[in-house]
């Protein structure tokens, strides 16, 4: 099962945060669990279609904090092991908000 996991947290850059989500995404990634991850912008571009018109608006948003700022893309066996993923990647960056989205 794949498993598509985007987070907002509040920004945190402290080299004791680098170190230990470094070995987690080395420890995910050398168990084949981890197929893709990285972070996103911020404000990006909202497209929209409503009766075939596209209207496009362009971040920076007011609540950017909601906005997710990161993803990881997951291979599990099933959708308990994806939160398990989940909740170890919060204790190491602290309390945020995860959206994990089944990819069929």
């Amino acid at each position: 099962m794949r498993f598509l996991l985007t987070n907002a947290n509040e920004p945190r850059d402290d080299e004791t945060l680098h170190v230990e989500m470094g070995r987690f995404i080395q420890e995910l990634t050398e168990a084949g669990v981890l197929l893709a991850s990285g972070g996103m912008e911020l404000g990006g571009t909202m497209v929209r279609s409503t009766g075939g018109e596209l209207t496009v608006t362009d971040g920076p948003y007011a609540e950017a904090k909601e906005l997710a700022g990161g993803f990881a893309l997951v291979e599990v066996a099933s959708r308990e092991e994806a939160l398990e993923i989940s909740r170890r990647f919060f204790a190491i960056t602290g309390d945020g908000e995860c959206h994990m989205r089944q990819i069929y």
